[in-house]
């Protein structure tokens, strides 16, 4: 069952922007994180709110639907930005821009590394819902991203 009209619309008028707004100014939830892409026809940057799939110097994203925007820029040019809190206290607790290169995965089991990845995070879960509902053809797509500078 994929979102209906009216919940794509507050999504992308409401949630997105409200949670992009809360990230850049390091308010979010830790749960979140932002990937900045650059555009595939206008060359813009464009910044979408994600779980927070970040271990180490791999960061994890799970499209929800494999034609989304961003993932067509990212097929365009792989190279992003990814501003997220790290996973352990140690490597840090404030969230900060790091670059990387995207590698779409897609025979990887989209829903078993996003079960993975939730495991001992409830509110990565708790998203985990509104992801399976966003995959209304099933076809969530893992995306790896390489980062290029490692957590001091």
């Amino acid at each position: 069952m994929g979102l209906s009209t009216w919940e794509v619309a507050f999504n992308r008028r409401v949630m997105h922007p409200l949670m992009s707004a809360a990230l850049r100014a390091g308010v979010a939830p830790p749960t979140f994180a932002l990937v900045e892409t650059v555009g595939r026809r206008t060359g813009q940057r464009r910044q979408v709110p994600v779980a927070n799939g970040l271990r180490g110097n791999t960061f994890w994203l799970i499209a929800g639907r494999a034609d989304n925007a961003y993932v067509h820029n990212i097929r365009a040019n792989p190279r992003v930005r990814i501003k997220a809190r790290p996973s352990r206290v140690r490597d840090g607790a404030r969230a900060r821009w790091r670059t990387g290169t995207a590698h779409l995965l897609p025979d990887d089991d989209a829903r078993a590394r996003h079960a993975e990845l939730g495991r001992g995070r409830p509110l990565y879960r708790l998203d985990g819902l509104a992801l399976r509902r966003l995959a209304t053809d099933g076809r969530m797509l893992t995306i790896r991203i390489d980062l290029d500078d490692r957590v001091r």
